[in-house]
C-alpha cells in the first residue's frame, strides 16, 4: 500500500527542519515509520504474505540505520524523534 500524497506531505510538514526539507533524518524516519505501521496492519489480515514481509524487514533495517546515524550525530534530536514517533528505547 503506497502512501498518499496528502499523508506524505503532512508528515514532511510536521518533521521538517526548514522550508523544502525532505531529506533530513527526522523526515526520512517519520516516513519510514508510517510505511512500517501500514505494512504491520496489512500483515494482521494477510499473514502469509511473505514477499511483503521481506520489504518490511528492509524498511525496518533502513530506519534502524537512520536512527543510529542520528544518535551518533546529535543525541538530543535522536531522543526527540523517538518521543515524537512513540518509538521505544
Amino acid at each position: 500500500m503506497a502512501q498518499t500524497i496528502e499523508k506524505k506531505a503532512e508528515i514532511i510538514e510536521k518533521f521538517k527542519k526548514h522550508d523544502g526539507d525532505t531529506g533530513s533524518p527526522e523526515v526520512q524516519i517519520a516516513l519510514l515509520t508510517d510505511r512500517i505501521k501500514t505494512l504491520t496492519d496489512h500483515f494482521k489480515v494477510h499473514h502469509k504474505d511473505h514477499h511483503s514481509r521481506r520489504g518490511l524487514l528492509k524498511l525496518v533495517s533502513k530506519r534502524r540505520g537512520l536512527l543510529d546515524y542520528l544518535k551518533r550525530k546529535d543525541l538530543n534530536r535522536y531522543r526527540q524523534i523517538l518521543q515524537d514517533l512513540g518509538l521505544r528505547k
